[in-house]
């Protein structure tokens, strides 16, 4: 059962405002399923967006953030929780102590670093928590050919690229939570 999810995203809204609906209707999605939400603490870009409407809609969202970006990206206020670290790697290790469940929506670098480490510990068996690659107009589509590219050319086991299930929308991950209001705080 998914009691948390794990977000991975941007701290920018990108330029489609179809990328900011799609984090607000995950936050939403989230709170509907009584699913906490664990993601980076900030309140800028489509992290923020996420965050806000989960808990608009009743949710519970654990923030975790380096000390390092408490300027740039300015804690979110109102959260459950809030864990100020002094590293990036203490960072992502407690995101995932926190987590059943992995999803990235769109975002730059420091969001494929976050999804490339959990990737990682999933082929090394440090974890087997699904992850799902959530966005829209094939966003993540260049990633999953990357993968099977790299697996292709023997650099990687034939399944590499199903490390990370794609969804096609927020109905798609809908299914994959279960029932709404079941999964409990």
């Amino acid at each position: 059962m998914i009691r948390s999810l794990l977000l991975f995203c941007g701290s920018r809204p990108g330029h489609d405002p179809a990328y900011a609906e799609l984090a607000a209707g995950l936050g939403r999605l989230c709170a509907a399923h009584r699913i906490t939400l664990v993601y980076g603490g900030g309140q800028v870009g489509l992290m923020g967006v996420a965050a806000r409407a989960c808990k608009a809609d009743g949710g519970r969202v654990i923030g975790i953030i380096p000390r390092l970006l408490m300027t740039t990206e300015v804690a979110q206020d109102g959260l459950d929780e809030l864990h100020v670290v002094e590293t990036f790697h203490e960072r992502k290790a407690l995101m995932h102590r926190l987590s059943d469940a992995i999803i990235a929506l769109p975002g730059s670098i420091g969001t494929l670093d976050e999804l490339f480490e959990s990737l990682t510990w999933r082929e090394l068996g440090i974890h087997d928590k699904p992850i799902w690659l959530l966005g829209t107009r094939d966003y993540w589509q260049p990633l999953t050919a990357l993968l099977g590219h790299i697996a292709s050319a023997g650099f990687g086991p034939p399944h590499l690229d199903t490390l990370a299930e794609p969804l096609d929308n927020l109905a798609s991950l809908s299914e994959k939570l279960g029932p709404q209001g079941v999964a409990g705080h």
